[in-house]
């Protein structure tokens, strides 16, 4: 079997202290491979995106170690894990952060300036980028003339801006209907199973779960193997996908 692109071993993460200290998870540990999209799923303040986080070496766990392509990141100062991120991540939020007066052209052109790539180079690869991801009829649109789809769709190809092995998305869904939800959802399969990305996506959509390969479910900051029951798996059997 081919080692995992991503690890996390032992998570633990607390926050607050003394009387008001509170453990968000609790000894996580799991392997995250290329080519597979792993769904994060569990009930609101399950501890979903603090794991998201942690793995995307956004925040430092209060115990336990996350390995990236083989490099641990226990020893890594902030500087060094801005460095690794950009190489390793593609990120994806919710809100899409997109600059509004920048068209979907210069919004993923701005991660490849972050990048170094000169000018000319980033609004070809950009444009490379969009076509990709189904908005090549909409490279000088503006976010206010885009649809929801369209601007997750352009959040997505910043995200691969600069050739990132994992790809990390936030409730990617969850501002989409269910056509709109469905179509990156099979981009985000796309992107795992033909350009061989890791992707990892926290989401309370039970509307995808069909498209992913992989279902871990948390509740409490521990992943488990039977979940109680929940709307989002009533139907949807998450036990026997982890």
């Amino acid at each position: 079997m081919n080692s995992p692109i991503l690890s996390a071993l032992g998570i633990t993460h607390a926050v607050g202290s003394g009387s008001n200290r509170f453990t968000v998870l609790r000894d996580i540990t799991l392997e995250i491979y290329s080519s597979e999209v792993l769904l994060l799923m569990g009930p609101s303040g399950s501890g979903k995106t603090t794991l998201l986080h942690i793995l995307g070496c956004l925040l430092k766990p209060t115990a336990g170690a996350v390995t990236v392509a083989g490099e641990s990141t226990q020893s890594l100062n902030e500087e060094q894990l801005t460095a690794l991120r950009l190489r390793q991540f593609g990120l994806v939020f919710q809100a899409y952060n997109l600059f509004p007066v920048l068209t979907a052209t210069e919004n993923v052109m701005v991660a490849l300036d972050l990048l170094g790539v000169a000018k000319s180079a980033a609004r070809d690869r950009a444009h490379e980028l969009l076509t990709l991801v189904g908005l090549g009829h909409r490279l000088d649109g503006y976010p206010l003339q885009l649809s929801s789809g369209e601007k997750q769709r352009v959040a997505i190809a910043r995200a691969l801006a600069g050739d990132p092995p994992i790809l990390m998305a936030d409730e990617p869904t969850a501002a989409l209907d269910a056509e709109a939800g469905l179509k990156a959802m099979k981009l985000f399969h796309m992107l795992a199973h033909r350009l061989q990305r890791a992707v990892v996506i926290v989401t309370h959509d039970p509307r995808i779960v069909h498209l992913a390969d992989r279902v871990m479910w948390l509740e409490d900051g521990q992943i488990v193997l039977s979940p109680r029951p929940h709307p989002e798996v009533s139907s949807l059997g998450v036990g026997a996908a982890l």
